[in-house]
């Protein structure tokens, strides 16, 4: 290794990412930072799941769910840059950049969270400071979702909520809408049954985080590796023998987690490449 090439090294590792990648890689103190997140986040989604109700109200409900979010949405932004750069002063920027704005989506999503009762008891309105809490939070989670799966996601999403508060007044046929105000958009897009914090929130919370929790577990400590080796065992000899194992694989998993989602995730890495 030349001298250029390990200042260049040495110069990554002071930034904290070791190389310019869709999905950062970190060293040195940023990568215990980020390590250390994850496994804060894992320790609170079990407790939460435990003991929640008997600990505390943001340990369970809607709170629990924008917790949830706060904590991903911090991870995300660390993991998944805002671009590409090859430079060590460009990774520099752009990695204080995401802190800065995983920080800032994390507690903008607690704060507008902590403004739940106010809001009720102004018969659902937003102060000025509320709009800009959660417009900036739904700003966060479409942007996470571009840098994690690209534009097609976050399009759809801007399509759905531009349609409901805009342009579906604009067109005729059954696809007509009279539309929403924008304030009853946004708030129905954070508190709502059907928005970020609702349902759905809750089942990622709940449910999926902790199969995908014990999926990966299951991973890293080699019971994966035994179970695609037992549906390879049993099935590898035969003619489309991927396809078996990848089926036995995927429901030996399934037994144990009972969530299609937590499965695809946890052992699809593995068995759909078969």
């Amino acid at each position: 290794m030349n001298q250029d090439t390990k200042q260049q090294t040495a110069d990554d590792e002071a930034a904290g990412a070791v190389a310019a990648e869709p999905v950062r890689e970190f060293a040195g103190p940023m990568k215990a930072v980020f390590v250390a997140a994850c496994i804060a986040i894992s320790i609170v989604h079990v407790v939460a799941n435990l003991f929640g109700p008997v600990l505390s109200e943001w340990l369970t409900g809607i709170k629990f769910v924008g917790l949830h979010f706060a904590g991903l949405a911090f991870v995300c932004a660390l993991r998944y840059p805002l671009v590409q750069v090859e430079s060590a002063r460009g990774q520099r920027v752009v990695l204080a950049f995401d802190i800065a704005f995983g920080a800032a989506a994390a507690l903008a999503t607690i704060a507008i969270l902590a403004s739940e009762d106010a809001i009720y008891a102004r018969g659902v309105h937003l102060a000025a400071h509320e709009w800009g809490l959660a417009i900036f939070v739904i700003v966060a989670a479409l942007e996470l979702t571009r840098r994690a799966t690209g534009w097609i996601i976050p399009l759809i999403a801007i399509a759905a909520l531009t349609y409901v508060s805009w342009w579906g007044g604009l067109i005729s046929g059954v696809f007509r809408f009279s539309g929403l105000t924008v304030e009853t958009v946004v708030f129905r897009s954070i508190f709502a049954d059907e928005g970020m914090f609702g349902i759905i929130g809750n089942i990622s919370a709940s449910f999926v985080f902790l199969f995908i929790l014990f999926g990966a577990f299951l991973v890293r400590s080699g019971a994966g590796d035994f179970i695609i080796d037992l549906a390879r065992a049993l099935a590898g000899r035969f003619t489309g023998g991927p396809g078996f194992v990848a089926v036995f694989a995927s429901g030996l998993t399934g037994t144990i987690s009972g969530s299609a989602v937590a499965n695809t995730v946890s052992t699809g890495v593995i068995t759909i490449p078969l």
